[in-house]
């Protein structure tokens, strides 16, 4: 093969890796909002698709004259780690009613390619008003409208809607504020990653309580797997095709998708096929590709990228107080577990000893309001357990201490990124 030749392979091989890695940080990569992200896997989208299809069971849709690619990523665990954010100061997840209103406007965007702020508003007053469960949209509080303008931010950042005229954020002032939309509907449904639709599981209201946990895991039920994920299955009701595939998928998603993935958390079965010839010979190929580094542990798996290009939450971090005290408190956290009432007097000093920092924190329960969030920072992160009352170290914490050499300086000068691993 001539250089050149093989100069060519190179470079598809790391456009393909660069392209996976984006899109495992990122599953909607518009061209409005990244044109070089966009043609890299317009480019690239076949090896994309079968990598994707093959490792985790995952579909690419690319749409080049939609300007839109879009990893259809279904997990079957719940993962409240990665909620949808406002796009305001301070990030704040979304909140219930933030959510039912998302669900509320996706619906009725569906019913025309233009519209505007305020018919929409009217629309989704309508919807409301008419749902026996939903309460109904008021424009006339300010709260609501901003929760609104909130939701429709978050749809204007995904590209699903475009302001023609207008500001969105007037809305907030003023319910007769004028903006005018043009709606992608076809990427709307896109945003939809279940493999079942909620309209499939309509029950009565009065059992939605009940039957919460049983419903949500009927929107990723995958049929192709079928009882596969049960260990519990009887013998003779799969196959050994299904039972393979569903341990090749099952495993890999999580460790793409983790930042880290212990061995105590993973079933006999997907432990047995993981360090099996056949899994680790197919993990390892996996994450080459993809051009990630394997780390593998006594304790688990965990995946860096030297580029940072998977990752869509980093840690150590000094964007936010919680994970700047997560960092902190981290210290007070040990393997045999910490007692809630030990941080909180961690988190006093912290405070006390900064009283000019984190002035959000700086009251009466900011302390244990700091510790709450610093916590699910650890945990999000896969560094501590919940056990009991307890907060118990995991062993991927060890990165992040603070080596005895640098006690006095910066402890973010001296610890590992989680910037380097992967993320969703």
């Amino acid at each position: 093969m001539s250089n050149l030749a093989n100069q060519l392979v190179t470079a598809e091989r790391d456009e393909v890796a660069r392209a996976i890695r984006t899109l495992l940080a990122r599953p909607l990569v518009t061209k409005r909002s990244d044109p070089a992200a966009f043609d890299l896997v317009r480019r690239r989208q076949e090896p994309i698709a079968k990598w994707f299809d093959y490792h985790c069971g995952w579909t690419v849709v690319v749409e080049p004259r939609q300007g839109y690619a879009r990893l259809l990523k279904v997990r079957a665990e719940a993962d409240a780690s990665r909620p949808a954010r406002r796009l305001r100061s301070g990030r704040a997840p979304f909140d219930r009613r933030r959510y039912t209103l998302l669900c509320v406007v996706a619906a009725e965007l569906l019913s025309a390619p233009v519209t505007t702020i305020g018919l929409l508003a009217d629309r989704v007053l309508q919807a409301t008003a008419t749902d026996p469960v939903v309460p109904a949209f008021d424009t006339a509080s300010r709260q609501e409208r901003m929760a609104y303008v909130d939701v429709l931010r978050l749809l204007e950042s995904l590209g699903v809607l475009l302001a023609v005229d207008g500001s969105t954020e007037s809305f907030v002032e003023s319910s007769d504020a004028k903006v005018l939309y043009r709606v992608n509907s076809t990427l709307l449904m896109r945003l939809l990653a279940a493999p079942n639709g909620p309209s499939q599981s309509a029950v009565p209201a009065a059992e939605l309580p009940l039957r919460f946990d049983e419903l949500l895991a009927g929107l990723v039920t995958e049929r192709r797997y079928g009882d596969a994920a049960h260990d519990d299955a009887e013998p003779g009701t799969i196959s050994e095709v299904q039972r393979n595939l569903w341990l090749r998928h099952s495993v890999l998603r999580r460790l793409f998708d983790d930042p880290v993935v212990y061995r105590d958390t993973l079933s006999e079965a997907q432990l047995a096929y993981l360090v099996s010839p056949t899994g680790r010979q197919i993990m390892r190929r996996a994450t080459e590709q993809a051009g990630f580094v394997l780390e593998e542990r006594a304790e688990g798996f965990l995946l860096v990228d030297p580029e940072a290009l998977a990752t869509d939450g980093k840690f150590p971090d000094d964007s936010s107080h919680a994970k700047v005290a997560a960092l902190r408190l981290l210290e007070a956290i040990t393997p045999e577990g910490t007692a809630p009432e030990q941080l909180l007097a961690a988190a006093e000093r912290l405070l006390r000893g900064s009283p000019g920092w984190a002035k959000a924190y700086q009251s009466a329960d900011g302390a244990a309001r700091l510790v709450a969030d610093a916590v699910a920072v650890l945990s999000d992160f896969g560094l501590v357990r919940r056990t009991g009352d307890l907060v118990t170290a995991a062993p991927a914490s060890a990165r992040y201490r603070v080596r005895p050499e640098a006690l006095g300086t910066d402890a973010k000068e001296v610890s590992s990124t989680k910037g380097e691993g992967t993320g969703s």
